[in-house]
């Protein structure tokens, strides 16, 4: 059960964040600026790329690379794929993962490593790896590591995490706001000097910008009835959430946010793209789920029975969009089931502003909720 009474206490909801979530979604600007800054002086902008490369491969453990490279793969295009190498192994240990190289990748690739850990052998040795095939290398990860090393060695590019004193204590959740955005914006950076998409300096300011506005309306001082992340975490409550998306930039951030519930706290949530979601999750709107679903609801002893699990329509739209929208669909098909629907859509800007403001909001509502669930 959600306690809603601590959600608009902000002492009690800092004392429940013992992993700084809520901290680090608060400074995910002042992130941003940070590792833009580390970029810069890695001397990012300062590459000589003979052209874009024929394919980006992104490594790392974790939520946060798995976004990463959702999202750059969506805003790159068709220009060059941008391919995640995903990890095996026994366990989701720093030891136990393995990464490997395709056997087409050469010297027209490029290889991003990103990792708040660093210590992965694995890691180490695909950079090693990727340097005698002549794959061009470049990591953003902690210094002084053994991935700092061998991307050294490798005569790569090595870009510093940009982290906070306060998650040095313990090891950083891997849809930890904070770690999304140390890691994006370097890779933001490099594939903008390359010219794989567009994300110059005052993009990247923008971004920081928005992600401010954000903080400054979702923080944990404002109350739940003027802050739409605590509002759709309250929504959310008892809820399985059908997270919906319209528009190219809206679809990784409903991922990610379907990452950020399930492992923060711990709800599973499915999502879909409009229009094919009205297809593919009809069903789930005319089952069990449904809000009408279970008619015996009035009945139920509130104190000793837990409330019956049902849907509501999480609708995520990356702009103000023109011309053709399946939106008044999905509203109309939730309205026929009795599904409940909440919608958020972000302010006007560029591609990176909207989807920055999007991300931001729904990870602020996976840390709401999962701190109000767990008290």
């Amino acid at each position: 059960m959600l306690d809603e009474s601590l959600l608009d206490t902000p002492e009690a909801l800092a004392e429940a964040d013992r992993r700084a979530l809520l901290r680090g979604a608060a400074e995910a600007g002042a992130r941003v600026r940070t590792a833009a800054r580390h970029a810069a002086e890695a001397g990012v902008h300062d590459l000589k790329p003979d052209g874009r490369p024929r394919a980006v491969l992104i490594a790392g453990p974790g939520a946060a690379a798995t976004c990463a490279a959702d999202l750059l793969g969506t805003l790159a295009g068709a220009g060059s794929p941008v391919i995640r190498l995903a990890p095996t192994g026994v366990a989701p240990a720093a030891g136990a993962l393995r990464w490997e190289l395709p056997g087409w990748a050469g010297s027209v690739d490029l290889l991003l490593i990103t990792t708040p850990d660093g210590t992965e052998p694995s890691l180490s040795l695909l950079a090693e790896q990727a340097y005698r095939r002549g794959v061009s290398v470049a990591a953003v990860a902690p210094p002084n590591t053994p991935l700092a090393e061998a991307v050294a060695g490798a005569h790569g590019l090595f870009v510093p995490l940009a982290t906070a004193p306060y998650e040095h204590d313990e090891p950083l959740a891997a849809s930890a706001p904070g770690v999304l955005w140390a890691l994006l914006t370097p890779l933001l950076a490099l594939l903008d000097r390359v010219g794989l998409l567009t994300a110059p300096p005052d993009a990247l300011q923008k971004v920081a910008d928005r992600l401010d506005q954000v903080a400054e309306r979702c923080g944990p001082a404002i109350a739940t009835y003027g802050n739409p992340a605590k509002t759709l975490a309250s929504e959310l409550s008892d809820a399985l959430p059908l997270i919906w998306t319209e528009g190219t930039s809206a679809g990784p951030a409903g991922r990610r946010f379907a990452a950020a519930l399930a492992e923060l706290s711990g709800t599973p949530a499915v999502v879909a793209e409009l229009p094919e979601a009205l297809a593919a999750h009809s069903a789930l709107l005319a089952g069990r789920l449904a809000a009408s679903a279970d008619p015996d609801d009035f009945f139920r002893d509130r104190v000793e029975e837990p409330p019956a699990l049902h849907a509501r329509v999480v609708l995520l739209r990356d702009r103000p969009l023109g011309g053709l929208t399946a939106a008044p669909a999905a509203r109309e098909l939730a309205l026929s089931h009795d599904t409940p629907m909440s919608e958020l859509e972000p302010e006007p800007g560029g591609e990176l502003e909207t989807l920055a403001e999007l991300i931001a909001i729904t990870d602020f509502a996976a840390v709401y909720l999962a701190l109000a669930s767990r008290s």
